[in-house]
């Protein structure tokens, strides 16, 4: 045998040994939707998408796994494969380790000592948290009673000078939806110094039509940003792929900070195939509108109120104290959401697959019998 069949050969055994011998391969190949942690435990408190990633995206994983020893990640192609599906340029496109990072370069692109970030309360964290090791200002607005961003507040603190405002919508921790026309509104008559950071996140679950994506606004608009993640309508979250979408001038400006050789060859690999997987949208919406029934239908039973959501979590009242009803749920192996200040008397719950929830449903009925809730 020449010195090739003996490497392919060799390589395709240890593979197949691989496979069989129940390694990484053979556990990609085994998944199923919904595994739980190690421990048993079921996980209701990341907004997950709980069907994990496509099938299609997780042969992909397995083939470019031969392709892990080299540089790439399959970056342009990706780039190229996006800009199909959203019918933009790829000079439109930046990509990043997950939404987070995009949010962390706009932070280093647009802000500054005298460039302060406007955002609501509560809301996504991360983009505030990025202003603690640098020396600029971030002012919060609370969100209006019906839970709406107080666009009008936040509109008229941008004009003291150039800002960063940030919309989460629909907007994570409240699951709740700003209406596009208000923001609309503003975007059209502000000022290029004023730099919106649209995080559009979850808008494949809206299904309130106040509500529509930002992307008209690229072309005509170089201080508008919209930002996406493959995190949630495609199963993706650990393997961090988001993207931002914008002019290309400011595609120019965001890559400057950007890791060019994001995504790596395991995330890109997948990222293309989700694109390329027609169902995977309707299959993530479905599960997550029979889950969202099953807890509509718990909390209303219960006289829980709960917020409209148009994501895939939903936070709801609890009675009592919040840490206590969460250590509860985790010693009968639920986990659900955090603190989320001021909202200390409501739960952020992220929807499972329907059986989960259905086990969900169980353990806080019988709180309820038992006095806790």
């Amino acid at each position: 045998m020449d010195r090739r069949g003996f490497v392919t050969s060799g390589m395709a055994a240890g593979l197949a040994g691989f496979t069989a011998s129940g390694g990484v391969l053979g556990a990609l190949l085994d998944q199923t939707p919904g595994k739980r942690l190690a421990n048993g435990d079921i996980r209701l408190s990341s907004n997950e998408n709980p069907l994990g990633v496509s099938p299609a995206a997780r042969e992909a994983i397995i083939e470019a796994i031969v392709e892990s020893n080299r540089y790439g990640g399959r970056r342009q192609e990706l780039i190229a494969a996006l800009a199909n599906y959203l019918s933009v340029k790829p000079e439109n496109i930046t990509l990043g380790f997950g939404s987070t990072e995009i949010l962390q370069i706009c932070t280093q692109a647009f802000q500054g000592p005298n460039t302060p970030l406007i955002a609501a309360a509560p809301t996504f964290e991360d983009v505030m948290d990025y202003q603690d090791t640098m020396p600029f200002e971030v002012h919060t607005v609370p969100l209006m009673a019906d839970l709406q961003h107080d666009v009008q507040q936040m509109h008229e603190l941008s004009m003291k000078r150039p800002s960063v405002v940030y919309f989460c919508n629909p907007n994570n921790p409240t699951g709740t939806i700003t209406a596009s026309a208000d923001i609309d509104a503003w975007i059209a008559e502000a000022p290029e110094t004023t730099t919106f950071l649209m995080d559009e996140a979850y808008l494949e679950y809206v299904t309130d039509d106040r509500y529509w994506d930002s992307l008209k606004w690229i072309e005509e608009k170089p201080n508008v940003v919209v930002i996406r993640t493959f995190s949630k309508i495609f199963g993706m979250a650990g393997l961090r792929v988001g993207y931002s979408v914008t002019h290309e001038t400011t595609t120019g400006r965001l890559q400057e900070h950007s890791v060019q050789n994001s995504p790596n060859v395991l995330a890109g690999a997948a990222a293309i195939a989700s694109l390329q997987d027609e169902g995977i949208v309707e299959r993530s919406i479905a599960v997550n509108e029979e889950a969202k029934a099953i807890v509509h239908t718990t909390l209303d039973e219960l006289g829980l109120e709960y917020l409209p959501t148009n994501t895939n979590f939903i936070m709801h009242k609890i009675n009592g104290d919040l840490e206590t009803y969460r250590n509860r749920m985790a010693d009968n192996g639920l986990l659900v959401g955090r603190n989320f200040p001021p909202m200390l008397d409501h739960n952020r719950l992220s929807f499972g697959l329907p059986n989960e929830m259905d086990q969900w449903a169980s353990t806080i009925k019988d709180f309820r019998r038992k006095g806790w809730i």
